[in-house]
């Protein structure tokens, strides 16, 4: 699976949903995480831009934002 991390630099909420993913990882879950820098699209930044970090995967069609717990995004992922 594929995990889409939306992001932007210097944004330390993004870091602490990145260490939550990777923490993920290490526990055995099998996704790809694939930061999306939002800063890159007009389109990004007008969907996401103040609800970063955000979470999809290539397996969902809705998305996670900010705020979720490691449990929220486990259970989002596993789903």
């Amino acid at each position: 699976m594929i995990v889409y991390l939306y992001t932007t630099a210097g944004c330390h909420l993004c870091e602490q949903a990145l260490a939550m993913l990777q923490a993920l990882q290490t526990k055995g879950h099998d996704m790809e995480i694939c930061e999306v820098e939002i800063s890159a699209s007009e389109s990004l930044m007008a969907a996401y831009g103040i609800r970063i970090p955000v979470i999809t995967t290539d397996k969902r069609t809705d998305d996670l934002g900010w705020p979720f717990t490691t449990r929220e995004l486990e259970a989002f992922i596993n789903n």
